[in-house]
């Protein structure tokens, strides 16, 4: 990798880490400038915005997180067991996050409701993957047995997401991983309870 190319990605890294921590509004040039040790025009000749490289900084942040999912269903062939791979993703995220500030997705979605729409664009675009993940999952299941016939993959995605990314809001507010743990433990319940044919 060129030099010019290792510093592009050393700031999308960092410019990632600053953005899910403190929002886009929340960090500052001069946070990111400190972050990277570069000076603003060497931060803008390789992005011509900072909303430039807050959508990179995104898409980074949500590859490390696609790159978890992938690990974490490599070995999963039933359907349920990968539905449990995708909860200990997020159950991870407090303690062990692909990149400092929780999730990215629900960061951004948070964030970026009113205020900028590209950013809700891509943070939309995310869920949107991570929705069709487990809805498929389901769909899959289903003819080879592995999940109940009457589960819809749809609503599962909903309640799955809403509530791990709510036990991640509340054990980031709290600064206490107890309530990711719950709704994991729930949600892994749920799963061979409901969802387990």
């Amino acid at each position: 990798m060129r030099s010019g190319e290792q510093t592009r990605e050393n700031i999308i890294r960092q410019a990632a880490a600053l953005f899910n921590q403190q929002g886009f509004a929340g960090a500052s040039m001069s946070d990111i400038m400190q972050a990277t040790g570069l000076q603003k025009g060497g931060i803008y000749r390789h992005f011509e915005s900072k909303e430039a490289l807050a959508l990179e900084a995104f898409d980074y942040a949500v590859q490390q997180m696609a790159g978890r999912f992938s690990a974490a269903l490599a070995d999963r062939e039933h359907a349920v067991d990968r539905l449990h791979g995708v909860v200990d993703v997020f159950a991870r995220l407090h303690d062990d996050p692909p990149v400092p500030g929780g999730c990215p997705m629900l960061n951004t979605a948070v964030e970026s409701d009113d205020g900028n729409p590209a950013l809700r664009a891509r943070a939309r675009t995310a869920m949107d993957g991570l929705r069709t993940l487990v809805r498929q999952t389901v769909r899959k299941g289903i003819p080879r047995g592995e999940v109940r016939a009457d589960v819809d993959g749809d609503e599962l995605a909903s309640l799955l997401i809403a509530t791990m990314e709510g036990g991640v809001a509340l054990s980031r507010l709290y600064g206490e991983g107890v309530h990711l743990r719950r709704a994991a433990d729930a949600m892994r319940t749920y799963l061979d309870e409901r969802v387990r044919a």
